[in-house]
């Protein structure tokens, strides 16, 4: 992991998850495209899982740590599966499906999180369908904040391969 490709990759994860500090609108952050383009690019899976991860846990510990926190990480694994499950099909219809799916999957675990954790809501199926539907509007947010980056993340990678560099040395 000593390359100037592999470093900057690591780079590029923490600058990412340094983006939480940053103000932006509620879940607006490119955390869900990180750990797709993690689990695409990493040939081991315990990488592929630490960098974002491991990046989501430096902030969490300087934002403050909450209870649903294992199911936001979860949420995050499960979009380094479906950037694994990319491997090297790197289609624009294929990105957009996984930056969607990975953006789904996020709200749905996330979410859930909420509703069995707090008591926001009832612990019923009614209160679990009340605790989604109020998380629409973050739910678009991430979203459109996956997709962006999503663009982003690939686009760098497809733009440096066009140049005849490799963005990232799989690792």
């Amino acid at each position: 992991m000593s390359s100037p490709a592999t470093r900057m990759f690591v780079v590029a994860i923490a600058v990412l998850a340094l983006s939480r500090w940053l103000p932006h609108p509620p879940n607006f952050t490119p955390l869900v495209a990180a750990a797709l383009f993690s689990g695409a690019i990493c040939r081991d899976w315990r990488l592929a899982l630490a960098l974002p991860l491991g990046a989501m846990l430096l902030a969490d510990l300087w934002l403050g740590l909450h209870a649903t926190l294992a199911f936001v990480y979860l949420g995050l694994a499960l979009a380094v599966a479906v950037g694994r499950g990319l491997g090297s099909r790197r289609q624009p219809g294929l990105l957009l499906g996984a930056g969607t799916l990975g953006a789904v999957l996020f709200f749905l675990v996330s979410n859930f999180g909420v509703w069995l954790t707090q008591a926001l809501y009832p612990h019923t199926a009614a209160g679990l369908a009340a605790c989604y539907l109020a998380a629409l509007p973050f739910f678009a947010n991430t979203l459109l904040a996956t997709l962006l980056w999503v663009a982003v993340l690939f686009g760098g990678e497809r733009w440096l391969a066009a140049r005849g560099q490799r963005a990232v040395d799989p690792v």
